[in-house]
């Protein structure tokens, strides 16, 4: 698993090189190597920029490597049993070492270019005399976007890309300062946004652009961000080493009232084709991707490669821009064995590898804890968002595999046809289920319950080498036909990066905060009742998942008679695992709200061998230097003078 896509971008970072990085199904633009000031002052050069601002996204959402990283290491997953060093390293147990050199985080930081191409359309697009305002707010948006990224991995980062602070660069560069946190805030995020709330149309203007309520959402972020920074509760040190102060002469209290008064509007003033969905299962079900609910993605198709950012056909490298998250989030379920007679030998794969969005590819690159399976998801009855998430039931797909046998024998030599269970994550430990000691039958050492057919691993038998798949990213095709389909290419569904949802979380939050409520489209605008109508939604189902049926009931009474009077943020991260769960989010969301280190400072999971399932509490030594990530290694092989002093403490 190399990383030479990433390597090669970032050692551009600080030349200040115009890449486009890739197309995207937003525009049908030509590919250019380097932008000039000439070039924004067409409409083609505009288009092209924005362009490839969306296309850039998929240099981090969707890849592997940055994926296993940022989920490693929280509250949420730890490193699987293929030794991917990106999730070692970032998992703080002891096994990796995160430094400027081994950097999973690197293709936030060599967001810089895109940055510049955002600078150059702003600076350039009135010239044209054609361009919308609308438009340079798509751009503005995007250079906010880039800076918040950046501020949340790094601390303070250059405005100053060589011609001045926000101003478009073409000459080589091989200096560069860092503004403060306040800074990159007030100078760049929050006049970027305020100014795409203002000019962004409701609708947006092509499939997946962004609109107002996009921008609304990510200004609502950052206000809720930027008040926990400078409230910071629990001494967290920032770099460069500034102040706790607004420039703009704010406290935390204003922000996080800002914050809520942004995500009301939000929900209040969403146009009819944005909004929630009526089932948690509709909003990850592959063939209803880009639906009213995903506000933002890095998109993808599995009509062009180039469209695509990578081939949908063939072999998949495992490289951004191709998406290939899931593939890390994927244990090898390919070595399920069952045997053609009772008593037979159990040499048969009966779960081939397929393009179906149970399964997939599997890389085995982070897993989620068992506190994850257990605690985070303990009602696995009146929630849908277990079922919704992860892939806990393996079936048979022998005949489209190549094997034309009706039976097979499976666990307890019972018989098996084509689509039933062969593995099964049960909700329950249970004492009578029988471990082998090595891989034993299943070839994968999974146990037995009497009477059952399919092999069984309980909650307090997942491990680094076998755990319930993260259904939510798997892929999703309509090419397959009666085959296992394109099983070894990247994926060619669009990332989630931002959800309608988000509004209700971010209003809650700065509600527990301080800020003052008000009424939000048919609630009272409090913590309780916001938090609940995002459980109500969790509670109704439709389709069970991994029982393949139809399943409908409504729990939403259940669900909201068991929210606690009094949330906390404690509740609401909880709530944001339930819902986001292996998206990426996580991260953000311990370090935002400073609780990094008491909520993921253990874990349980059992090992990498297979038949191991005794599970081991593992401790996390997560020091507040890690609050802010290392500046990869290519930003100072790029440099020229002192560099000393730019570097992230701790590293």
């Amino acid at each position: 698993m190399k990383r030479i896509q990433i390597k090669t971008f970032i050692a551009s970072t600080t030349l200040i090189l115009l890449f486009l990085l890739g197309c995207s199904d937003i525009l049908e633009e030509q590919p250019r190597s380097i932008y000039t000031p000439e070039y924004f002052k067409t409409e083609q050069g505009v288009l092209g920029g924005l362009t490839a601002l969306y296309a850039h996204t998929r240099d981090f959402y969707g890849s592997g490597y940055y994926l296993s990283g940022i989920q490693s290491g929280t509250d949420e997953s730890t490193y699987g049993q293929n030794v991917n060093n990106d999730s070692k390293n970032a998992d703080f147990s002891g096994v990796g070492n995160l430094s400027s050199q081994n950097n999973p985080f690197g293709a936030i930081w060599g967001v810089f270019p895109s940055i510049n191409t955002a600078n150059g359309i702003i600076e350039n697009a009135e010239a044209v005399g054609t361009i919308s305002d609308a438009l340079v707010a798509e751009a503005r948006f995007f250079r906010a976007f880039d800076y918040f990224l950046l501020v949340q991995n790094f601390g303070g980062v250059p405005l100053d890309l060589g011609a001045g602070e926000l101003l478009f660069n073409t000459s080589t560069v091989r200096t560069s300062v860092r503004n403060t946190v306040p800074e990159v805030y007030t100078k760049a995020i929050f006049p970027d946004l305020v100014k795409a709330v203002a000019d962004l149309p409701d609708a947006s203007r092509l499939t997946g652009s962004v609109n107002k309520t996009v921008a609304r959402l990510y200004l609502a972020k950052a206000y809720l961000t930027y008040a926990w920074w400078l409230q910071n509760p629990n001494n967290i040190p920032t770099y460069p080493e500034a102040p706790r102060t607004d420039p703009d002469g704010h406290d935390d209290n204003w922000y996080f009232q800002q914050a809520y008064k942004l995500a009301a509007d939000g929900i209040n003033m969403k146009p009819g084709s944005i909004g929630l969905l009526d089932y948690f299962y509709d909003v990850n079900e592959g063939s209803n991707d880009r639906n009213k609910e995903m506000l933002l993605y890095a998109d993808h198709t599995e009509a062009s490669d180039i469209f695509n950012g990578a081939n949908v056909t063939g072999w998949g490298s495992g490289s951004s821009p191709g998406n290939f998250g899931g593939w890390l989030a994927t244990w090898n379920y390919t070595e399920i064995r069952s045997a053609d007679s009772p008593g037979g030998s159990y040499n048969i794969a009966s779960v081939g590898r397929e393009a179906i969005q149970p399964l997939g590819r599997p890389w085995a690159g982070f897993t989620p804890t068992q506190e994850t399976i257990k605690n985070t998801f303990a009602d696995k009855t009146n929630d849908s968002r277990y079922d919704g998430t992860f892939t806990t039931v393996y079936r048979s797909n022998w005949q489209r595999n190549g094997n034309s046998a009706t039976t097979l024998y499976n666990a307890n030599d019972l018989p098996v046809q084509m689509d039933d269970p062969m593995l099964t994550f049960v909700n329950t430990d249970d004492p009578a289920i029988i471990y082998p000691s090595d891989a034993g039958k299943s070839g994968v050492g999974a146990g037995t319950l009497p009477g059952r057919a399919d092999w069984i691993v309980t909650p307090s038998g997942i491990s680094r080498l076998m755990y319930p798949g993260l259904w939510k990213l798997g892929p999703y095709r309509t090419d397959n036909g009666n085959t296992l389909g394109q099983a070894n290419v990247t994926y060619t569904r669009p990332f989630p990066i931002a959800k309608f949802s988000e509004f209700y979380f971010v209003a809650a939050e700065a509600a527990v905060k301080g800020a003052p409520t008000s009424a939000i489209d048919g609630t009272d605008g409090s913590a309780r009742s916001l938090i609940n109508v995002i459980r109500a939604r969790a509670g109704k189902w439709r389709w069970d998942n991994n029982g393949k049926a139809e399943k409908v009931e409504d729990n939403s009474a259940a669900m909201i008679a068991a929210t606690p009077a009094t949330i906390t943020i404690d509740y609401i991260l909880d709530e944001r695992t339930r819902e986001y769960y292996g998206e990426g989010i996580r991260w953000y969301d311990l370090v935002r709200t400073q609780t990094w280190e008491s909520r993921a400072a253990s874990y349980t999971i059992s090992g990498t061998d297979k038949g191991d399932h005794t599970p081991v509490t593992v401790t996390r030594t997560i020091p507040k230097t890690a609050y802010l990530r290392p500046i990869p290694q290519g930003q100072f092989d790029a440099m020229e003078g002192d560099i000393g002093g730019y570097q992230n403490p701790g590293y």
